[in-house]
């Protein structure tokens, strides 16, 4: 006989059935999806629905910017019209120019030039060293004189400094070596001693050394302090320091700099035509004092200097590269060579490809 606990449900939640009920279309996706969400306001109703993710596959097509097209096509333009405004003119004369471009003359000039731009350099940068050093030293004294120096000669305009020791002379009739307000031992005179060319090789080496004294100084102060401690932690001698860790790490800020001094420097010769020393320029004015063809002359002069100016850029820029090893971890870019063989190896590739096809 059935007791009233067995007729009562028992107590809790129902047991599931494991039996799967059916399930129409609507009530499947409504459960995948969740239920539709109501809207709160009319604004709700409004607002447009989020875009879908585009496929993985989809092609990235670069945003089109025309007005880089116009104004590339206008720069190309106005290159045409300058270039073709300096070809066609026949004021340039240039039959003129190809005829005294490799003239004895001018290629003297152009030695002379080049002789005095490594010359003034080469000089200029020793003396700036030791300058450097003396601006870094702890003396107050070779402080004070390094200082004074370069104020002096970075002050004054080089062709005043030319014109001054070209009229030495004038000062100074004779100098002499000996003992300070006593007898000299050997004396000369400096209007035999002098000339134009080294004239112009002793103030030009005492301008560059002015600047160089900057640049050196400047690279040293780039190396970072804590390196040239754990140098001397380790127990490295000055030299060696100097060496294997000062200098390659400072030509990284001396060579980009170097290099405007040198390109600076070979223009700057220009200026010695003043005391008639026969560099490229003088040589070139020397010619059209004759024939009074100034603007071809001139043309002549200035293609040259163009031209040696592109191949020490070109060295300067494989100088750079050179010190700039492991400044990244990523590498040195590529070079304009490096370019343009792998270019040729792309269209190679598409050449063998198509024709296997």
């Amino acid at each position: 006989m059935a007791t009233p606990q067995d007729v009562l449900p028992p107590s809790g939640p129902p047991p599931l059935s494991r039996t799967p009920l059916s399930k129409t279309p609507a009530a499947e996706a409504e459960t995948l999806t969740g239920p539709p969400a109501t809207p709160s306001s009319p604004a709700d109703l409004a607002a447009p629905a989020a875009p879908a993710d585009p496929p993985a596959d989809a092609p990235v097509v670069a945003r089109r910017r025309p007005w880089q097209w116009v104004s590339a096509a206008a720069a190309l333009l106005l290159l045409a019209m300058a270039v073709n405004s300096v070809v066609r003119n026949k004021a340039f004369q240039w039959d003129v120019v190809g005829a005294y471009f490799t003239s004895t003359s001018v290629l003297d000039g152009l030695v002379l030039t080049l002789w005095l731009t490594a010359a003034t350099l080469s000089l200029g940068f020793v003396l700036g060293t030791v300058l450097a050093t003396m601006r870094l030293s702890g003396n107050p004294v070779l402080r004070t004189l390094s200082w004074g120096y370069i104020w002096l000669f970075r002050s004054t305009p080089p062709l005043v400094q030319l014109l001054f020791f070209f009229n030495i002379g004038a000062l100074y009739p004779t100098l002499g070596l000996g003992i300070p307000f006593g007898p000299e031992f050997i004396t000369f005179r400096t209007v035999n001693l002098l000339g134009p060319t080294l004239t112009a090789v002793i103030g030009l080496t005492l301008l560059e050394a002015a600047y160089a004294a900057e640049v050196v100084r400047g690279g040293i102060l780039s190396v970072d302090r804590g390196q040239l401690e754990a140098a001397q932690a380790l127990g490295l001698g000055r030299g060696r320091v100097l060496r294997r860790i000062v200098i390659p790490q400072a030509m990284r800020s001396i060579v980009p700099t170097a290099g405007n001094m040198l390109i600076s420097a070979l223009k700057g010769t220009s200026i010695v035509s003043v005391l008639a020393v026969s560099d490229l320029l003088y040589s070139v004015q020397l010619v059209y004092n004759q024939t009074y063809q100034v603007i071809p002359m001139l043309v002549v002069a200035t293609i040259w200097y163009l031209v040696v100016t592109t191949v020490l850029s070109v060295g300067q820029y494989y100088v750079e590269r050179h010190y700039a090893r492991g400044a990244t971890r990523e590498g040195l870019p590529p070079t304009p060579l490096q370019r343009a063989r792998a270019g040729l190896l792309r269209l190679q590739r598409r050449a063998d490809a198509e024709e296997a096809r």
